[in-house]
């Protein structure tokens, strides 16, 4: 484990963490690999947790990923989104669960600064749709950064943001490259769904309201 410091922050990734989009992930991905003639399945699915949409659709390209134009690339990755934010577009209040919601106000109670680290382009947009939009103290996200996961840069934008050291972060992430990248720039790490089982981080937690217990052993 990392050298404890007082925890004054928690980065949250969005998707998985917050509020659930990865069956939407899937669909749109799967909407896409089927119209195009790509194999993709859940497994494969899998693999693209925590990652930005260009390495997601190489992944997905496979070995064909260096021959396809950067333009057509852009416009699968156009075509997917769209598919995506149609059906973000069932989202709302109703779809963050009691337990996240609780975890959030008690964390903001204490004083806790809390933040959004997300690989997503759609972040903004979510945060909306669950009303969660003027929540956070920061949010980072796909928009802002130029490497994805498990390159650090967003947690350390988020940190910067909330103006406080990397050391004094706390980031809760439910897939492999966002463990990775927290380790990367310092912060300490609570795996939480698919991470919780599949993932080596400072704490594995079944349920978000386990955070609360994480901050204050710092």
């Amino acid at each position: 484990m990392n050298e404890r410091h007082l925890i004054k922050a928690v980065i949250f990734d969005l998707d998985g963490v917050i509020v659930s989009t990865d069956e939407y992930h899937y669909l749109a991905w799967k909407q896409l690999a089927d119209e195009t003639g790509l194999y993709f399945d859940r497994e494969m699915n899998a693999k693209l947790r925590g990652v930005s949409r260009l390495d997601s659709l190489n992944i997905i390209l496979g070995r064909q990923a260096g021959s396809v134009p950067e333009k057509d690339k852009i416009d699968l990755m156009d075509k997917k989104n769209l598919y995506y934010k149609g059906y973000l577009e069932q989202l709302d209040e109703r779809s963050v669960t009691e337990d996240v919601g609780r975890t959030l106000a008690a964390l903001r109670k204490a004083g806790v600064l809390l933040a959004i680290g997300s690989s997503s382009k759609n972040a903004g947009f979510i945060l909306e749709r669950i009303g969660y939009d003027a929540f956070f103290d920061a949010v980072a996200d796909g928009n802002d950064v130029k490497r994805s996961k498990p390159d650090p840069e967003v947690f350390v934008l988020a940190a910067e943001r909330l103006g406080v050291l990397c050391r004094d972060c706390l980031v809760v992430e439910d897939s492999e490259a966002g463990i990775k990248a927290a380790f990367a720039c310092g912060m300490r790490t609570v795996g939480i769904g698919y991470a919780e089982e599949n993932c080596r981080a400072d704490w594995n937690l079944r349920k978000l309201s386990d955070v609360l217990s994480c901050v204050k052993k710092g």
